[in-house]
């Protein structure tokens, strides 16, 4: 029911996010959704792949500052009422959504979210019948 999502620590410098990308780019590393944060410093960028495990070794071993977390991916429909339907879920059970961003396939929303409580998002999901996206799945995206 989660997947793994690559958090990496960019200085906010000229070639900085090419670098690190053409670092994946080698090793034939998929991205599947990515989304970036920042400050006029850093930035923070999130990305979903299709090797999570072989592209975090790969930046470990390129000194990329880089973090792997477990996040939920549910499958929604495009519309803003598809989505607020969804999270509604959630925020009927006292969850915070901490960040969440998506993707597109099939003509369906994949929302990747970041809650206070996995553990409770998780029962969420399965209590109300959401669709979701394992960690298997991504390799056929």
């Amino acid at each position: 029911m989660t997947i793994n999502q690559i958090s990496i620590f960019l200085e906010n410098k000229y070639g900085k996010l090419s670098e690190i990308l053409s670092l994946l780019g080698k090793e034939h590393i998929r991205i599947i959704a990515a989304t970036i944060a920042d400050t006029s410093e850093f930035g923070i960028m999130r990305i979903i792949v299709s090797d999570p495990q072989k592209a975090y070794a790969i930046l470990k071993e390129n000194n990329v500052s880089a973090n792997l977390t477990d996040v939920l991916a549910v499958v929604t429909g495009s519309s803003a009422d598809d989505f607020a339907e969804t999270l509604a879920h959630f925020t009927k059970a006292g969850l915070s959504i901490e960040y969440m961003y998506c993707f597109a396939v099939n003509g369906k929303a994949i929302l990747i979210i970041r809650t206070n409580n996995r553990e409770a998002a998780r029962e969420v999901i399965r209590r109300q019948n959401i669709e979701y996206i394992c960690e298997s799945d991504l390799i056929q995206l």
